[in-house]
């Protein structure tokens, strides 16, 4: 089936309505571009998942990196999606560094230790926060960092893992009758990850691209597949049925799972990943961190974020909140449901 018939399938679909949610801050993005909820019959419904990894960072994190950054002798190290995030209060780093505190944007964790080489009495953390995709760079950070016995670099920990939220979201009764499932998580884990999730609740994945037609194709061959416990791969230039085996190990080395609190939805069950203990000297304070208040409380991004409402049903969407002037995380970064919304108009 070419492009052409796929579109037309889709938009004159009549069946049974469908949920579809995709579970990548990038395909939120990409969908929003290519304006693929335009193409859809108004029987498919398109979802916004916890895919952006700043979006479900609890308030309780972004709480201590703002302390740690107070100490003189600190650097905070990281990715400038996480500078405008708030933590219980709407402060944040961005303002932190403003009033004096040293921090530091960097576009690859390993920027960390010319840094750290150059004020060796600096103690320089970075803010390890994402996926599965990021993860195997953190554990090439902690590698060069045991091997070379750095001991003024250290990381305050955020990572979490995909399949466990999925099945948290499904356990919870998230209205989800499908996933798009993410191609750069999926570079890593492989396909079989989801499996059992959809042996368990009966519905079908397509791990996708990003393109409009790679994602176009995967939309389709979801609803054809539609109450189905099916893994379906259309990403196979990039993505290999069991990922990339070398780079989970070496995360594994020196990272072991761990009970992780997500944004808006509370502590997840073996979601996350910590510094195994004979690594805790590179732990910044990482544990215990499972405190999330909102720091406007009428934001939604908790339900956004399950699916449960589009960002345009949040009352403070696009006007107390904007990418200017953010009230959530999910309005902060480009991954963001609500920033992807607000900038590309999409409702």
């Amino acid at each position: 089936m070419n492009i052409s018939d796929i579109k037309k399938y889709l938009h004159d679909y009549d069946g049974p309505d469908m949920s579809i949610m995709e579970v990548c801050g990038s395909h939120t993005a990409a969908i929003a571009k290519n304006g693929i909820p335009s193409l859809l019959s108004p029987h498919l419904h398109l979802l916004s998942g916890p895919g952006c990894p700043v979006c479900v960072t609890p308030s309780a994190y972004v709480d201590r990196l703002l302390s740690l950054a107070k100490d003189p002798g600190v650097c905070i190290v990281t990715f400038g999606d996480l500078m405008r995030v708030p933590g219980s209060t709407p402060y944040n780093l961005s303002q932190a560094r403003g009033d004096g505190a040293r921090v530091e944007m960097v576009y690859s964790p390993m920027d960390i230790f010319p840094l750290a080489a150059k004020e060796p009495d600096t103690t320089f953390i970075f803010a390890a926060v994402g996926f599965e995709t990021t993860a195997p760079v953190y554990g090439l950070l902690v590698d060069y960092a045991v091997k070379h016995h750095i001991h003024n670099v250290k990381l305050l920990t955020a990572i979490k893992t995909m399949p466990e939220v999925i099945r948290h979201l499904m356990e919870s009764g998230a209205p989800i009758d499908g996933f798009l499932a993410p191609g750069h998580v999926s570079v890593v884990t492989g396909v079989h990850v989801y499996e059992p999730i959809a042996r368990d609740f009966s519905i079908p994945f397509g791990v996708s691209g990003f393109s409009g037609e790679e994602i176009l194709l995967s939309l389709y061959g979801i609803v054809k597949a539609r109450g189905q416990g099916r893994v379906m791969n259309f990403y196979p230039s990039v993505v290999k049925e069991d990922g990339n085996p070398e780079a989970r190990a070496l995360f594994e080395t020196y990272f072991e799972p761990a009970d992780a609190c997500w944004r808006g939805m509370g502590t997840i069950s073996g979601s996350g990943r910590e510094l195994k203990k004979d690594y805790s000297w590179l732990d910044a304070g990482s544990e215990g961190l499972d405190r999330d208040t909102k720091a406007n409380p009428a934001c939604s991004c908790d339900r956004v974020l399950m699916g449960k409402i589009s960002p345009m049903a949040c009352p403070l969407f696009g006007r107390a909140c904007t990418p200017a002037n953010p009230q959530g995380a999910c309005m902060v970064s480009t991954e963001g449901s609500c920033f992807s919304w607000y900038v590309n108009k999409r409702g």
